[in-house]
């Protein structure tokens, strides 16, 4: 199995599925009928170009090397899984035409694995509306998503505003009563850093907190620093992608400043400690897996499978994050007795519970229940490299 991205006749092709949809081409239901035989055809749009395929890349190639670990030791309950896989660019307009491709052209019986929020949205209502498809485990998404929840979409990643209330928890817990926010300024940033405060007071009354917005894109972090010193604050939440943590915690170490850091999962990357250097030694984040080094036979597997199926890519977060989530679309469409369609799936979904793939939090879903977890992991830089504290935990209920 080898994911199979859009090729040079991809204009073509969208206008052709465009037309297939307007006449009804797409079957009701979504996806081909299926007699239990031949592989089970499930696509996922992703960003192999522009600036977002830095984290598209990998997290393709991860879910690659799961699937074709799978497809080498027997597939599905004996069927082989054809994923195939279409460059959006992290564009809405490219996304719907991927869409139509994938569901009118191709009849996957699902998205899996799929990325980018708001071009995802964009293909939601030919998708999820009018061709009944499910989409499952997408790499990020809001709170809107899953509250109330929606028919077949569930998610297997906890929320970053989750993701910020448990970083808060976590710096409260080891003692910090006056926190510094560093966050980019556009609302989708400043919305997730609005959730440390209250988060903090409620787990330790009496917690202030401080924020220090920064422009997105900032290379500069020494006027923020010097900010989080006027502060005197005695921890720090980054709110930031993980080169802006890297610049941050550089700037801080260039000035002196060594207050306990903690970020949320973006920053639990390879990209972090590549730039920050000693700088990041001691970093706190959460994330949603576990930390690739860990010596699990789960873990080593994990490895194993990117050596083999995926060679040049490291065995980090971002191809974790990619294999993790194939690893539970596996784990549940094992459980469907015969046809493998698109309700199928979703039946499947809506009843898995306790589903364990060794490398994230277990998932558990439901009717009314989309989210399969909000547990994080607790990671921390250590001689250069990731290492997990403890076990998965909760992040705190949000007010």
């Amino acid at each position: 199995m080898r994911p199979r991205p859009t090729s040079a006749l991809a204009a073509l092709a969208a206008v052709l599925a465009i037309v297939l949809t307007a006449c009804g081409g797409s079957p009701a239901g979504g996806g081909a009928a299926d007699d239990g035989s031949g592989p089970i055809k499930i696509g996922a749009w992703i960003p192999l170009s522009g600036p977002q395929a830095a984290s598209g890349v990998p997290q393709m190639e991860g879910a690659k090397a799961y699937f074709s670990w799978v497809n080498d030791h027997g597939g599905i309950n004996g069927r082989q899984i054809d994923w195939i896989v279409k460059d959006n660019a992290y564009d809405p307009q490219q996304t719907v035409q991927a869409a139509r491709q994938l569901v009118g052209q191709e009849n996957v019986v699902a998205i899996v694995n799929a990325n980018g929020v708001a071009p995802s949205e964009a293909a939601f209502p030919f998708v999820l509306e009018q061709s009944q498809v499910p989409i499952v485990d997408h790499y990020g998404g809001i709170a809107s998503w899953y509250t109330p929840s929606r028919p077949l979409l569930f998610g297997t990643q906890t929320l970053y505003e989750d993701q910020a209330a448990a970083m808060a928890q976590w710096a409260v817990q080891s003692g910090a009563r006056k926190l510094v926010v560093v966050h980019d300024d556009p609302k989708a940033f400043a919305d997730v850093a609005g959730q440390i405060g209250p988060a903090a007071e409620r787990e330790q009354p009496g917690v202030t907190t401080t924020a220090v917005p920064v422009k997105l894109g900032t290379t500069d972090f020494a006027p923020a620093v010097s900010q989080v010193k006027a502060a005197g604050g005695d921890a720090v939440m980054l709110v930031l992608p993980a080169p802006e943590a890297a610049a941050y915690l550089k700037a801080a170490a260039l000035q002196g400043v060594s207050l306990p850091t903690y970020g949320y999962a973006p920053t639990a990357s390879g990209t972090t400690v590549t730039l920050a250097g000693p700088a990041a030694e001691g970093y706190h984040s959460v994330s949603l897996v576990r930390s690739p080094t860990e010596q699990t036979p789960e873990m080593q597997q994990f490895r194993d499978a990117i050596a083999k199926y995926s060679p040049g890519q490291p065995a980090d977060f971002s191809t974790l994050l990619g294999y993790a989530n194939a690893a539970v679309f596996v784990e549940i469409a094992k459980t469907i007795q015969g046809p493998v369609t698109s309700k199928s799936i979703a039946d499947a979904y809506g009843r898995a519970s306790d589903v364990k793939t060794g490398v994230a939090p277990d998932m558990s879903f439901s009717a009314q229940s989309h989210l399969g977890t909000r547990d994080v992991q607790r990671v921390t830089v250590r001689n250069g490299q990731w290492v997990s504290e403890g076990d998965f935990v909760s992040a705190p209920e949000r007010g």
